[in-house]
This record gives structure tokens, C-alpha cells and sequence, in this order.
């Protein structure tokens, strides 16, 4: 396949660039320059798409500004980029006859969803409720996606989990819960390009969790019984470690991932470790704390 890919040169563009790159051809686009990329410019510059787009099997839409840009950016240009540069992009490339397209979006639009002093169960029928700028713009072009969609076209959302690096101790948990690896991420938005069904599907990518909907209102007041009894190895080597347990604050299901896209993640806590112990950079030190939040 002839793909376009936006956002190359990020970090998530540049785990989907890897994953797509020995098998078929990827015009990578950023405005920022990287090995990944081939044309440099911004995703409103309907110049330089258009002629990118001519020939083109599908799009990945990974382009955005993210959470660590709120308070950088102003809220217009969170709408001028996330919003206003899907829609220019689907645009595009349903007028050039390109047929699939896989956006990047993430399950922090899920928002004020997720209550404090509780542990919610998040799936693709969990309402959004946006708490930051980039959350609205995120579940905005979501929503201008599936209206563009049709026979013709095929819009394919990918909500990912968190997956940014940060401590280990953090981290290991949030595999389990509501993480997962940019590389299982990059798998995913592959599958999303050849899967039938629906013009507009949508689903949230997360890593493989050991817990059930019913085991939310233990994990609040007994988190270390239902760790012993459904992931006992993960909460052995906490303690070895000496770390302490992450709040478990919401789980992601991701069941639907795996029916509609033939996806499963396939790097879970025990990759974590994996990269700790060979000094990977996805894996911060652990006396540092990650500032950012999903």
C-alpha cells in the first residue's frame, strides 16, 4: 500500500512509521524535520497535501498538538490543528480518492468521566466529558470524521491509552489497567487499515487487563486482595521492589480491539521490566516523576 502518515516525525508517528515501512511505502509529513518524514509542512497546507495525497491508498492522521501543549498553545490553535486539520486532511483525501482513513485519538476526551475516589470502567459506550482544550479538539474531530464517513470513505478512530514514557513503578501498573506500548499502538493503527465492517469505527487500544467490571469497587478499598488474586506475580514483585501501588482509578477495556481489528497487545508489564533492565529510554528513572497526565 501507498500510505500518507502526519505526525512522522513524533513519537507515535515514528512507531507506526516502523511498523508499516518494510512492507509498503510511507510519505511521512510533519512540520518538523526527521528521518521519518519526507515532506516537511503543516496539515492545513492544502497545497502541499494535496499533492501528497495524489495515488494514495490511506492516510494516518497521527498529527496533533497534545496535553503537554495546553497552556503553550492558544485554544485556537488547538482548533486550527486538531480540528480544522483533520477535516482539511479527510477532506483531501476523500477528494483524491483515497478510500481508508486511521486517526489517532486518545481516551483522555473521556475526561471528567473518570470520578475521583472511584474506579471506572471505560469502554467505547463510556460517554466523553472533556476537561482540557486538547480533550474538546480530540473528540472534535472525532465527531467531524464519522460525519464525513461513508461507503467511499472508511474512518477508522484509534483512542489510544496512556503510553508516553515514565517510572517504571508507574508504568508496570498502568499496563494492566489503563497503559499500553507505542509499539502495540502502532500495531493497532496497521490493523485499522485493512479491517471490514462499518465506514466509521472506533475503538480504544489499551493494554491487556487481568481485572473485571466487577472487581472496580474492590480495587477502591482493597486493591492488594484483587491484585493477589487476579495478576498475584505483578504484586509479588512490587513489593520485591519495594514500590508503591499506583491508584487503579479506571480500567480499559479493550475487548473491542481485539474482535473488530484482530489486535491484541502483545507487550505488557513484563516488557516494562524488559526495557528497565537494558536502560531503554521509554522508561524514566524512577526517583523522577512524570508531570504530564492521560
Amino acid at each position: 500500500m501507498k500510505i500518507v502518515l502526519t505526525g512522522s516525525s513524533g513519537r507515535v508517528g515514528r512507531a507506526i512509521y516502523g511498523a508499516l515501512a518494510a512492507r509498503h511505502e510511507v510519505i511521512g509529513v510533519d512540520r518538523s524535520p526527521f528521518a521519518t518524514t519526507r515532506h516537511v509542512g503543516d496539515v492545513t497546507d492544502t497545497r502541499l497535501l494535496a499533492a501528497t495525497l495524489k495515488g494514495v491508498d490511506a492516510v494516518i492522521h497521527a498529527a496533533a498538538l497534545h496535553a503537554p501543549h495546553v497552556g503553550l498553545h492558544s485554544d485556537s490553535e488547538f482548533q486550527r490543528i486538531n480540528v480544522e486539520g483533520t477535516q482539511t486532511v479527510a477532506r483531501l483525501a476523500r477528494e483524491s480518492g483515497v478510500r481508508r482513513m486511521v486517526f489517532t485519538s486518545t481516551t483522555a476526551l473521556y475526561g471528567h468521566a473518570i470520578t475521583p475516589g472511584q474506579c471506572t470502567w471505560v469502554d467505547e459506550q463510556t460517554v466523553p466529558q472533556p476537561r482540557t482544550v486538547y480533550h474538546r479538539s480530540k473528540l472534535a474531530a472525532e465527531q467531524a470524521l464519522e460525519e464525513m464517513a461513508g461507503e467511499d470513505f472508511q474512518v477508522r478512530v484509534i483512542r489510544m491509552s496512556r503510553c508516553f514514557p515514565e517510572t517504571p513503578d508507574r508504568m508496570l501498573m498502568y499496563r494492566l489497567h489503563r497503559g499500553v506500548d507505542v509499539r502495540d499502538v502502532a500495531d493497532a493503527h496497521v490493523a485499522a487499515l485493512t479491517n471490514s465492517g462499518p465506514a466509521f469505527q472506533r475503538y480504544i487500544v489499551s493494554g491487556s487487563t487481568p481485572f473485571q467490571r466487577a472487581d472496580c469497587d474492590a480495587l477502591v478499598t482493597s486493591p492488594r486482595e484483587v491484585l493477589a488474586l487476579r495478576c498475584p506475580q505483578w504484586l509479588a514483585e512490587y513489593d520485591r521492589r519495594g514500590w508503591a501501588l499506583p491508584v487503579i482509578d479506571r480500567i480499559h477495556d479493550a475487548s473491542a480491539a481485539r474482535e473488530g481489528l484482530g489486535w491484541v497487545s502483545r507487550r505488557g508489564p513484563e516488557a516494562v521490566l524488559e526495557q528497565l533492565a537494558v536502560g531503554s529510554i521509554e522508561v524514566l528513572p524512577e526517583k523522577r516523576r512524570a508531570d504530564c497526565s492521560v
